[in-house]
């Protein structure tokens, strides 16, 4: 019998649970897992036979040695930071390494002992990265194939909600961890666009006015901003004579309107500064604003959204024939202060009664506390992914473009789209790693078609289907 040890059974372990579960009789496997809270993992394993649970505090090195020893193959979904824990238990005992996370420089370094062992560490197997390079390369190696020459690669992908279930100012719902939503972007990005290298800060990045066509109407035009630093898959996707080469993260028009002004406001300050311990949701941003003496700002964007709406609406009413571009003007911009102003009292910016009680907090902190509270998914609410490549080609001197995309809609607030697409490829390539499919040794990637072809085509069966346009 093989054995499986996933830690972490956190959001977006739910759906890898039950993929592991439901494949352990037919493949001889048994799994643990591993959890802070064993209440968690109980609640998701149901007492299945095949399965144990154990509660352990990761850094407790003697219990997690002595689980990664007496198994065959480890997943890791734990935060980042501490997969390299995991990954030098993996190496210490010879067990193979699965996380969904990007491959950092800790990792990186074990890849010659890794290989000199017959082991493989395959990193960045979830959904962003993970199913974005599966399908990309797919996409890559078939125009190759055909002769052809990638100019251009935008690769774009977002946790959302569900239209049936968007139902507030941001448009937004957490289905993954929340602290990563309070800090994406914080370290700026680069990409190259049109043969120019473009490196952009935090400040700059939520731009509503980038966005591309979801592919379908009732999600219609999404809104992107630049993710991390593009420019090393350069070379990992062997696109060098790409002009343009950008990845990206998906959000909701409203929702970038709003986080440039989160940013404005220094809402996602890490500095430990507030004791938060019977303070409520409106006095930690009363206490923020007054101290970095925001206060009077809000008061000025209150004031200016009342000037501009009834200068709007003098302005249109005196265009009998066709509103002006000034009028326009003026009514946007009363409408985006007025979503900033109902996307912060959504937060709880007038919220006396919910308590923080975190002991001492930093503004970030404070604000992943609102957003655990009030952009929750309830339990019959569906999260959505959609991601879609944008690929320009030349064969024989004659442009062309293909256009990918996948979107998926969770059942609830459990099986999320995103647990659906964070789990699914690591539960598919443990499975092919423990039969034999995949026999690569070293810390990989899945760029390489002995990886993504087989993944592929399980996730095909199980409904992770891309769409495609070729023109």
């Amino acid at each position: 019998m093989k054995n499986i040890l996933l830690f972490g059974a956190g959001k977006s372990s739910s759906v890898l649970i039950e993929y592991l579960l439901q494949n352990a009789a037919a493949n001889n496997w048994f799994i643990t897992i591993a959890d802070a809270d064993i209440g968690v993992i109980k609640l998701k394993t149901n007492n299945h036979a095949l399965s144990s649970a154990i509660e352990i505090d990761i850094n407790n090195e003697a219990l997690r040695s002595r689980l990664v020893q007496n198994c065959d193959l480890v997943i890791s979904m734990m935060p980042p930071a501490l997969h390299i824990l995991v990954a030098k238990d993996c190496l210490q005992y010879s067990k193979h390494l699965l996380t969904a996370s990007y491959a950092d420089e800790n990792i990186q370094q074990l890849a010659g002992e890794v290989k000199n062992k017959g082991l493989i560490f395959l990193c960045e197997m979830g959904l962003d990265p993970g199913i974005d390079h599966i399908s990309a390369m797919q996409l890559i190696d078939d125009i190759k194939n055909k002769g052809g020459k990638i100019t251009s690669f935008k690769s774009h992908c977002g946790g959302l909600v569900a239209p049936e279930s968007d139902d507030n100012p941001w448009h937004y719902k957490i289905s993954w961890n929340p602290k990563n939503v309070v800090l994406a972007g914080k370290a700026g990005a680069a990409y190259k666009e049109k043969s120019i290298i473009i490196k952009e800060k935090y400040e700059d990045l939520f731009d509503e006015k980038r966005n591309i066509y979801s592919g379908d109407e009732t999600i219609g035009y999404l809104s992107y901003y630049p993710n991390r630093n593009s420019l090393p898959y350069i070379d990992l996707y062997n696109l060098q004579d790409a002009e343009t080469f950008v990845r990206t993260t998906l959000r909701c028009k409203d929702f970038m309107l709003g986080w440039k002004n989160i940013i404005d406001l220094k809402l996602t300050d890490e500095n430990i500064v507030y004791q938060s311990d019977d303070m409520s949701l409106a006095s930690f941003f009363q206490t923020h604003f007054d101290n970095h003496e925001l206060t009077e700002v809000l008061l000025e964007k209150l004031a200016q959204k009342e000037a501009l709406s009834k200068i709007a609406l003098q302005a249109l009413a005196a265009d009998t024939a066709l509103p002006t571009e000034n009028s326009l003007e003026k009514t946007k911009a009363a409408h985006d202060i007025n979503k900033v102003l109902q996307q912060l009292y959504f937060l709880g910016l007038d919220d006396d009664t919910t308590i923080i009680n975190k002991g001492m907090i930093s503004a970030a902190d404070g604000l992943q506390f609102a957003m655990e509270k009030k952009l929750v998914l309830s339990p019959a609410d569906k999260d959505l992914v959609v991601m879609q490549h944008e690929i320009i080609y030349e064969v024989n001197g004659e442009k062309k473009q293909v256009t990918s995309s996948l979107i998926v809609k969770g059942n609830d607030n459990i099986h999320t789209a995103m647990a659906k697409t964070v789990g699914l490829p690591l539960g598919i390539s443990a499975k092919l790693i423990l039969n034999g499919t995949i026999t690569l040794t070293g810390v990989h990637l899945p760029i390489i078609k002995e990886i993504y072809i087989p993944v592929l085509e399980e996730l095909k069966l199980n409904g992770v289907r891309f769409l495609e346009r070729w023109e």
